[in-house]
């Protein structure tokens, strides 16, 4: 009390005086529902969330000043080598990192008893932004489109399997296609699933089965701004935790013989969200001048953002579809209405025209798409790329080397490296550390058994 009334500058502050009224509202729905504990979640480099759970008591004191975790939970390498990354050492990388919520994703979670959890942002103990962050690099993204005079609508398109629990045969651990969702006869569980993540943040708009055995097609309604990448993040812990209520396990990774897709469909608009900026008019199949400088964007950087949006060896092996020829690269192509392709034009549908980004894997991790997407994006508008004419033009396809996809992990890594533009946009600290991070799992695949058979589960 005594430092509201001496200093303006500190709790006299009208947005601590905000924060202070939307912890107290938030306490009160908690005494409500009887909640017990919080769960205070961020997002890893691999999009999985990583989080501490906080009785409700000390949900007041910990919403002001973070939770305490350790910093090598999120960065995931084991032991970075100081030659690689002069910017880190083994005792930074050993240190705390502090969790902040972002108290307006506060949701009570209806599969979990008593329980909710609340996304937070990453900072270090001086309080500047975790720059390997990958919600803080999608909102810097976010911030650099909204000071350009956009706004970003999208949704993410997930496919991903679910499974029966693992059984032992013959001494061998083998798990079963959940095949009977493929029939629509586990409804119960399917009801809670949907009803739940609405309930929790994630609005599906679809659900239904894919290709293969036990495979599923989960799509969201579209949102602007981080909702889109916070709604994929919630359901992808969301389902593992519902699913295993029913015996199921669910999995974002791509198995051998399919693949799991994690499209992002995307428009640009306004900044009050009145008008799609991609629409050339109603009824017209046409990119509109603003939609084909982004699409040409995309397409001028596909093969440095090909790592974050296929970021392991077995979810770019689809990419060989582009091509019957054996290659070290194929080329990205783009059409209307054309699922086959990497960059989808859909001008049908009460949602306008957008742009699906099929280059990304459900493994991805759903913020460093969406940042990757209008790192590329928005170059190209700010200098008026047109690249589509000569993708048209198959004679051209000498010209083409823009829209090139490397087939090799590494290979994409190099790319990556040496893109300016997207290295400058999603931070070198960030870059260095992922194509580190990307070069240890690479060099340790084929020893790390144990780590690649439970793969399938953690991703």
């Amino acid at each position: 009390a005594s430092s509201t009334e001496s200093d303006v500058n500190g709790l006299g502050n009208p947005t601590l005086l905000h924060l202070f009224s939307h912890i107290e509202f938030i306490k009160q729905q908690m005494a409500r529902d009887n909640v017990q504990f919080v769960r205070f979640e961020s997002v890893d480099l691999h999009g999985v969330s990583r989080s501490k759970n906080i009785p409700s008591r000390f949900f007041h004191e910990k919403a002001i000043h973070g939770v305490a975790m350790p910093r090598s939970y999120l960065e995931l390498t084991l032991n970075p080598k100081d030659n690689e990354l002069d910017y880190i050492n083994a005792t930074n990388f050993n240190c705390d990192i502090i969790l902040n919520p972002d108290l307006s994703t506060f949701r009570i979670l209806p599969w979990t008893e008593q329980t909710a959890r609340v996304i937070c942002d990453s900072f270090t103990v001086l309080g500047n932004p975790l720059m390997t962050s990958p919600r803080h690099i999608a909102k810097k993204q976010l911030s650099q489109l909204q000071d350009n005079g956009f706004s970003l609508h999208s949704a993410f398109t997930y496919e991903f399997c679910i499974y029966g629990i693992t059984e032992v045969v013959n001494s061998k651990t083998i798990s079963f296609p959940a095949a009977t969702i493929l029939n629509n006869h586990d409804q119960t569980f399917i009801q809670e699933l949907i009803e739940g993540m609405y309930y929790a943040g994630a609005n599906i708009e679809s659900f239904s089965s894919s290709t293969g055995p036990g495979q599923m097609e989960i799509t969201f309604h579209p949102a602007f701004g981080i909702d889109a990448a916070d709604s994929a993040f919630t359901f992808r812990t969301g389902i593992k935790e519902v699913a295993k209520k029913y015996n199921y396990v669910a999995s974002f990774f791509s198995e051998s013989g399919f693949y799991n897709s994690g499209a992002l469909s995307h428009s640009l608009w306004d900044l009050n969200g009145q008008k799609n900026l991609f629409s050339a008019g109603y009824g017209v199949e046409e990119l509109s001048e603003l939609g084909k400088n982004w699409l040409s964007g995309l397409l001028a950087h596909t093969a440095a953002i090909s790592c974050l949006m296929a970021p392991t060896t077995s979810c770019r092996k689809p990419y060989s579809k582009y091509s019957k020829e054996s290659k070290e690269t194929v080329n990205a192509k783009w059409a209307y209405n054309d699922n086959s392709c990497a960059f989808n034009v859909k001008c049908h549908g009460g949602k306008g025209t957008n742009i699906e980004n099929k280059l990304s894997s459900a493994a991805a991790n759903p913020y460093l798409v969406l940042a990757a997407t209008i790192a590329a994006g928005l170059d190209g508008v700010k200098r008026g790329l047109r690249y589509d004419d000569m993708l048209e033009d198959e004679n051209q396809t000498g010209y083409l080397k823009h829209s090139s996809i490397p087939l090799k992990l590494e290979d994409a890594l190099v790319a990556l490296e040496k893109d300016s533009c997207i290295k400058e946009a999603l931070g070198e600290t960030f870059i260095r550390y992922f194509v580190a991070m990307k070069h240890y799992e690479l060099e340790t695949e084929e020893m790390d058994s144990e780590r690649n058979k439970c793969l399938g589960y953690f991703i």
